[in-house]
């Protein structure tokens, strides 16, 4: 029996397929350009429409944020949806980090949201400790999947302006994932 991840990975297979057709057979009486010489060797990158859609089942976005509380004492509700298979696969935390790359908050999560997509939880003062933040200090929020880190989406914003702004976090303040708080493991 095929796991939810095994399904995902076979529709990415299917709609990497469908986009090389499509890019192959224009609709406008244009073929491709051919040249004569050797076939270049097969390589291990993906088109960029396969590696977007690999990212997007392999990664955790942050898709919203809201904030409530006082300057110094903020809660966050952070909507997270990632491809959890279980234990295996599944965003092991969210967090907040300042502008230049500094920790000021991690939500870890002990548990996979397998049937539960997208889902939200709260970090703040219920939650380990409130946000220190004051209300124009821009922030950004992502989140961390165990199987490949960071590098889904995630939002900028401040407690006061919100949060619409997306960024793409590969590569920015990843030193930060050996940083505590960590998992203790996977209820399930």
């Amino acid at each position: 029996m095929t796991g939810p991840g095994g399904a995902l990975r076979a529709m990415a297979v299917l709609l990497a397929a469908a986009a090389l057709i499509a890019g192959a057979s224009r609709g406008d009486g244009d073929a491709p350009e051919v040249t004569s010489g050797p076939t270049p060797a097969a390589t291990s990158q993906a088109t960029p429409a396969a590696a977007t859609l690999e990212a997007t089942l392999t990664r955790a976005d942050v898709i919203a944020v809201s904030v409530e509380g006082e300057p110094g004492a903020y809660t966050f509700d952070v909507t997270v949806r990632s491809p959890d298979t279980g234990c295996d696969q599944y965003a092991d935390w969210w967090e907040v980090i300042s502008a230049g790359g500094d920790l000021v908050y991690r939500r870890v999560l002990l548990h996979s949201h397998v049937d539960e997509q997208p889902f939200t939880r709260s970090g703040g003062p219920r939650s380990g400790g409130p946000v220190d933040l004051q209300p124009v200090d821009q922030v950004l929020v992502r989140a961390h999947i165990t199987t490949a880190g960071y590098g889904g989406a995630g939002l900028r914003g401040s407690p006061s302006g919100g949060f619409t702004g997306s960024f793409s976090p590969e590569g920015f303040a990843a030193d930060l994932e050996t940083r505590q708080p960590q998992p203790s493991g996977c209820a399930y």
